[in-house]
């Protein structure tokens, strides 16, 4: 690691990185960009119908803070994905594919919220810090977070 001046800034760090390593560490916060809007929804939608018995699009938009227009779009394209089954008039169901997804998240997300609570973040925080790192946490990172988690309850 080499430090630059940044008129009169804190140094700037840089690591000496092969371009290619950098392209493909770009294109994976790309890939969680885009597939960020589906684990939400999965997510919302097994939340609803596990609190509720349904999930239904004014609700959803209600949660996710968005417009019903926005929803409708959205949920044809998980539709379209195999993620969720709707019919005309009624609520949004999770297909096996969906409810996996969203089991998936639901974990990624328990993991990375008692981590940030281990560090003395308060909950409240830590759930909404979770919203965005749970998306671009890789696999790796998260098996890190949960051993951590583990170490700390072992001493405890």
């Amino acid at each position: 690691m080499t430090k630059l001046q940044s008129h009169g800034r804190e140094p700037f760090e840089t690591v000496d990185r092969a371009p290619e390593a950098q392209a493909e560490g770009f294109a994976t916060v790309r890939q969680a960009h885009e597939s960020e809007m589906a684990e939400d929804y999965v997510e919302l939608i097994a939340e609803l119908i596990e609190t509720r018995g349904e999930a239904r699009p004014v609700e959803i938009a209600e949660r996710l803070g968005v417009k019903p227009p926005t929803v409708t779009k959205n949920i044809s394209r998980l539709k379209a994905a195999g993620l969720v089954r709707r019919e005309p008039y009624r609520a949004i169901f999770l297909t096996d594919s969906g409810q996996e997804l969203a089991e998936a998240c639901r974990q990624r997300h328990r993991i990375v919220v008692a981590f940030l609570c281990s560090l003395g973040i308060d909950e409240e925080t830590a759930e909404r810090d979770a919203e965005g790192i749970e998306h671009h946490v890789s696999k790796t990172t998260l098996e890190a977070f949960g051993q951590a988690l583990k170490q700390s309850w072992r001493h405890e």
